[in-house]
């Protein structure tokens, strides 16, 4: 069984005509299935007067498919968006007679050269998808595994129920977790993929996990479960950033940012702010309002959201 998660940019009705409507919040989810095959579409159906539902939708995605009806600096935030969360496969479907030449020089050089151009035809769009999802072999099974939480609620006669993707390791029934940031644990009652019981989840899965002695309140959007003893947990970071070649301004100290890895997107503070004669390339001083959950080594995005047009700004790298 193979599980392919897929962002949908650019027209707010795509992702209807590619599955079946599941949950919804500022990103919705749509579902599709076929034999143990399952594909994951996801609207950022907030955006774009908010940028968060943008990073969500990117940041669980493998994937991503972008609709152009025109070209304007929404298109533009997607790109960026799309290259800073490192996602490098995905298609362009032009709409409304935009040329492929115009798009062409917006991606040179980017991670989204590697997307493909495709007609607009969603039936083949969901077979491609499909047979994607069918090639993908289950990373091995390891005794560890990471679940950042993106929707929590409680069902009645079950409890606790988050949903989420394995980002790493596997995840098994009864495991005993941690709920970063924090010190609560809780022990995993059941696993669900797309309705099906499992005993197990590897990295990938999109995941339903009914949880044991912990309330929803506990479990919300951006919390990380995991029994992996290399994730950390950073409130302050000293990091080198990288902002993007369109941000037009330098970082200062005193600015409030927003640092997005995960399902965390986080306000924090800049400190202090030091470069060697490029702004573009600052050592940062960052202050959280909580702590952010990672594995070392890990890359966020960094967005300022009075930037105007854009407001993605580039990336650091988290210790």
């Amino acid at each position: 069984m193979g599980n392919l998660t897929v962002a949908v940019l650019g027209a707010a009705e795509y992702a209807g005509s590619l599955g079946k409507k599941g949950t919804a919040s500022d990103v919705t989810l749509y579902n599709l299935k076929k034999g143990e095959d399952t594909v994951t579409f996801i609207e950022p159906t907030r955006y774009p007067e908010r940028l968060a539902p943008l990073f969500f939708a990117v940041a669980m995605a493998e994937k991503a498919v972008v609709v152009v009806d025109e070209l304007n600096s929404t298109l533009g935030e997607c790109l960026v968006m799309l290259q800073c969360a490192g996602v490098t496969s995905g298609y362009f479907i032009i709409r409304s007679y935009v040329p492929q030449e115009k798009i062409t020089p917006l991606i040179k050089g980017t991670s989204l050269e590697k997307f493909e151009f495709i007609e607009d035809n969603p039936t083949l769009l969901k077979e491609r998808c499909l047979t994607e999802a069918a090639q993908k072999v289950n990373a091995a099974a390891s005794a560890a595994g990471t679940v950042p939480v993106d929707h929590a609620f409680g069902v009645k006669g079950v409890g606790t129920v988050i949903l989420g993707l394995v980002a790493k390791g596997s995840i098994k029934k009864h495991d005993i977790l941690k709920i970063l940031p924090g010190t609560q644990t809780t022990q995993v009652r059941s696993i669900q993929k797309h309705d099906d019981e499992f005993d197990s989840a590897s990295e990938s899965d999109r995941v339903g996990l009914a949880l044991k002695n912990v309330e929803v309140q506990d479990v919300d959007r951006g919390t990380v479960l995991t029994n992996d003893p290399s994730v950390k947990t950073s409130k302050t970071l000293e990091t080198q950033a990288s902002l993007v070649k369109y941000w037009s301004i330098p970082l200062k100290a005193g600015m409030v940012l927003h640092l997005g890895h995960w399902m965390q997107f986080l306000n924090c503070k800049v400190e202090s702010v030091t470069d060697k004669g490029d702004w573009r390339k600052p050592i940062l001083t960052l202050t959280l309002e909580k702590g952010m959950v990672h594995y070392p080594g890990d890359q966020a995005v960094l967005a300022y959201l009075e930037g105007g047009k854009l407001r993605v700004a580039g990336t650091v790298m988290l210790p």
